[in-house]
């Protein structure tokens, strides 16, 4: 399974470690993901879904319902 989140579809980032010496070599910079349960109101019903935290606080400040059409993300298939 890919380190992708499920509602923004957010992924790795390529980026560069520079040294102090400033010698750059690439790393990745991976999405803080995290499996969480949530209540979906309009379903009644539990989801779990596999989200970064960037979309879980976004979740909490206007609700899971919004935020999913907000990205067209359909709940009821997950």
């Amino acid at each position: 399974m890919s380190r992708v989140c499920e509602l923004t579809g957010a992924r790795a980032n390529n980026g560069m470690a520079v040294s102090h010496s400033h010698i750059r070599t690439k790393k990745l910079q991976q999405v803080n993901l995290q499996k969480r349960r949530l209540w979906w109101q309009e379903g009644n019903k539990w989801v779990t879904l596999r989200i970064s935290t960037k979309a879980l606080k976004s979740i909490q400040k206007i609700g899971l319902n919004k935020f999913a059409k907000s990205q067209g993300v359909d709940l009821s298939k997950l």
